[in-house]
């Protein structure tokens, strides 16, 4: 998610030696089609949590919000985990995941304690972090999934062992609110596939076949997810609670966790083959996409409490569709370089005072002073 992970590597060509490196691209190129995925699959979370407060009394709603839930976040992670594959616990990789991920973690922990003590009439609800308040239990999941990234790269069967911890997960309701750790285990399959695709994995799903394939697979998800709104809950796709606290049999966790794995991949393949390649106008605002996620939650939380949804003709029609389109502006703008200069202290801070300096940085610095 952070804008300093989405950097392109080179691959070497197929008659290339092995032992030759690969010519490192240009630093700061960015790939548009990572960009444009994110920047898409971020209006889809905002749309989504404008969505909430409207399904009630409305089926279609429903089935709209359920399609959605069950690709934007597992999109959003499969591609955090393809671009954090080079993370090797280096010092300076630690420092970046640290100031890119904890901190922000901390800061907005308690900016959304605070808020919510308001919106919510809570004045008493305590500030911890140990248990992630709405939005920012992604924060602390792709810190732990990013520091456990060495070790995903070196088992055998990488992806069995991740889904048969999210399966376990789902039987286990001790596990708590601690870290969010019930969700960040049943989401951990979703980084580790992430971990393990490659460039031409992603360049089979956007071939024109992909495309026109993925028209009647949305329409049949719809269709199915209609079917299904009176008939399952769609809180499997939540990904954040055990098979017994959605009051089902403890068999039931394990075979929907595959269900919703393979449901959910479908969906983001169908999702990424309508991504577009090339540069649009969207495609800078790629690189902001965690600003547009942590701050639109300060409105989607503040709308309930501010009366938004109560007139009527918010729940017809033309009232949803433009809920719709306010919750797609809003965090458009919250992705925009002048907000994230505002925010940059907070989101990327540079915190060098926190830092011991890499010994083989120093090391370098001495050398080019004799020379």
């Amino acid at each position: 998610m952070s804008e300093d992970t989405l950097r392109i590597r080179a691959v070497p060509s197929a008659t290339a030696e092995r032992k030759t490196p690969p010519v490192p691209e240009p630093a700061g190129r960015r790939d548009a089609f990572f960009d444009n995925a994110k920047y898409l699959a971020i209006v889809l979370v905002a749309i989504g949590h404008s969505w909430e407060p409207l399904r009630d009394g409305s089926r279609a709603a429903s089935a709209l919000y359920m399609v959605v839930y069950a690709f934007h976040m597992p999109a959003f992670i499969v591609i955090s985990g393809y671009f954090s594959r080079s993370f090797d616990a280096s010092p300076g990789r630690i420092r970046r995941l640290i100031t890119g991920l904890a901190v922000p973690y901390i800061v907005f922990e308690a900016a959304y304690t605070l808020f919510t003590r308001w919106t919510d009439q809570e004045p008493d609800r305590p500030v911890t972090l140990l248990d992630p308040l709405y939005l920012t239990w992604f924060l602390i999941a792709l810190f732990i999934w990013r520091l456990t990234t060495p070790i995903w790269q070196r088992v055998r069967w990488p992806l069995p062992v991740a889904l048969v911890i999210a399966m376990l997960a789902t039987l286990s309701p001790s596990i708590g609110n601690d870290l969010d750790l019930q969700r960040t285990l049943q989401f951990l399959p979703y980084f580790v596939l992430g971990l393990l695709l490659r460039p031409e994995h992603f360049r089979l799903v956007r071939r024109r076949a992909a495309r026109i394939l993925a028209v009647p697979v949305f329409a049949g998800a719809l269709v199915v997810a209609y079917w299904a709104v009176p008939r399952m809950s769609g809180a499997w796709f939540y990904h954040r609670d055990s098979a017994e606290e959605l009051a089902a049999p403890s068999w039931y966790g394990p075979v929907m966790t595959l269900v919703t794995f393979g449901c959910s991949l479908v969906l983001v393949a169908c999702f990424l083959a309508w991504v577009p390649g090339r540069r649009m106008w969207f495609t800078v605002l790629g690189a902001g996409t965690l600003y547009g996620y942590l701050l639109h939650g300060f409105v989607a939380q503040g709308s309930k409490f501010w009366g938004w949804y109560e007139p009527a003709w918010v729940h017809r029609p033309p009232g949803e569709i433009l809920v719709t389109v306010v919750a797609a502006l809003l965090v458009t703008v919250l992705c925009t370089p002048p907000v994230r200069r505002v925010f940059r202290w907070v989101m990327e801070p540079d915190m060098a005072w926190a830092f011991r300096r890499d010994a083989r940085h120093q090391a370098r610095e001495r050398n080019a002073v004799r020379v």
